[in-house]
């Protein structure tokens, strides 16, 4: 059992970068699959990323591939998201998640949630 808390948002400008933090507290959190969604305003909750218990194992969803980069520590029992380029329609609610080992895909697959972070980036 993982307990993820999330940190790092805030207000940034089109083009900024931002970099978050999810702080997921566990005995055994290098067994973890690690995901971050997020959710916009009117819409439902979405994939961004996600890494597995290898981490040589990441997946982006399309909209962010080649700007976003998920990464783990394990020795601080962390997941990061570095947000490069940001656009105003990466405004949203960003959660962490943890399931066992293994990346998937869909919000259900998930085990644990953090609580969000909010992201805005304005034009």
């Amino acid at each position: 059992q993982v307990q993820p808390v999330e940190s790092g948002g805030g207000s940034v400008q089109a083009g900024d970068s931002m970099k978050l933090s999810c702080k997921a507290s566990g005995r055994l959190f290098s067994t973890y699959a690690m995901g971050w969604f997020r959710q916009a305003p009117g819409k439902d909750r979405e994939f961004v990323a996600a890494i597995g218990w290898n981490v040589r194992d990441t997946d982006y969803s399309d909209d962010v591939k080649g700007r976003f980069t998920i990464s783990r520590d394990n020795t601080k029992d962390t997941v990061y998201l570095q947000m490069n380029n940001l656009k105003p329609e990466d405004t949203a609610v960003d959660y962490c998640a943890a399931r066992p080992r293994t990346i998937r895909y869909r919000e259900y697959e998930y085990n644990y949630w953090g609580q969000g972070t909010e992201v805005t980036v304005s034009s």
